[in-house]
């Protein structure tokens, strides 16, 4: 068990997301950083696919009851446990009673700490990931507050101490430039449309959150505004009426009305997660084939990471 002794303003549980319910109106949802998440558990033993804290905004503290391995992915933060710096992308190990520290976010969004045997809450639908808008899964279908105890899954074996996640199997965070590839209405939009969209610098508005991130800078040009209502899916790039557009992100619903001029490359979802507010997009325009080989490059890393996690074991 770990007890929440400080935390920060957002503090979820998070997994991989639910699948097979979108006909119902229920998005995937779950880690907006998919990657970060795999890796992070696979660097203590679970299954990637477990639930983890998704930890974002500020810092705070965690007390482990006992002796576990746990690892920190994603944004990269200054951290200690008992006083001793925690490494990014390492398998370390917390003893019964130390305190996890984390004192600073230095670059990026989202946070994933993830603890051998993964976080224990009763599944919804599937999913431990929690629903924020539904008020269902992770944690009473809230978020972690302080003083909150969490439960632990068994452990099975994990890496040993120090196990090191090499940086070129990791999303490049640092880059700005996320690939794109035409939308289902794309056509409907001109070259001045795609001019821009690829030209320009697009800064992350502070009215973005888990559902979508909308885009400040040049509007793209008047769209036709909304449309019938039709599936949509994390990485759409919709464009409202304004010409400014937004990114749908894991919470985001099941249907959309607003055009969709572009889809990001599922490979650079993990890069578009981890803006924050104020920082720059630039979109560069590639074909399917270009999208899918990323995916299927990306993918092979976290078969690289998982690998050589059991190496060290």
């Amino acid at each position: 068990m770990i007890t929440v002794t400080r935390a920060p303003p957002y503090l979820a549980v998070q997994d991989a997301g639910r699948t097979g319910f979108r006909a119902d109106g229920v998005p995937r949802g779950g880690a907006m950083d998919l990657f970060a998440l795999r890796a992070a558990n696979i660097m203590v033993g679970n299954d990637s696919n477990s639930a983890a804290l998704e930890w974002a905004l500020a810092g705070g503290v965690l007390t482990f009851a006992l002796s576990t391995s746990f690892a920190l992915v994603g944004a990269s933060v200054r951290a200690t446990i008992a006083g001793r710096p925690v490494p990014p992308c390492t398998t370390a190990r917390a003893a019964s009673g130390e305190q996890l520290v984390v004192e600073q976010f230095v670059a990026g969004r989202f946070l994933y700490l993830a603890i051998s045997g993964g976080i224990d809450v009763p599944p919804v639908l599937g999913s431990r990931s929690t629903y924020l808008p539904g008020h269902f899964g992770g944690l009473d279908g809230r978020l972690v507050k302080t003083g909150d105890q969490l439960g632990l899954g068994k452990a099975g074996p994990s890496p040993r101490e120090g196990f090191h996640c090499a940086a070129e199997l990791m999303p490049r965070y640092e880059n700005e430039t996320v690939h794109i590839t035409h939308g289902p209405q794309a056509e409907i939009f001109g070259d001045d449309a795609f001019h821009v969209l690829g030209e320009s610098s697009h800064r992350v508005s502070s009215a973005s959150d888990r559902t979508g991130y909308k885009l400040d800078g040049p509007s793209i040009g008047a769209s036709p505004g909304s449309l019938p209502s039709e599936a949509a899916c994390p990485g759409s790039v919709q464009v409202p009426g304004d010409g400014h557009p937004i990114i749908l992100m894991a919470d985001a619903p099941t249907v959309a009305g607003y055009p969709k001029i572009a889809v990001v490359s599922e490979a650079d979802l993990p890069i578009v997660a981890q803006r924050r507010p104020g920082e720059t997009i630039r979109f560069e325009l590639v074909t399917t084939e270009q999208t899918q080989k990323a995916a299927r490059r990306r993918a092979s890393d976290l078969t690289a990471i998982a690998q050589l996690a059991a190496r060290a074991v």
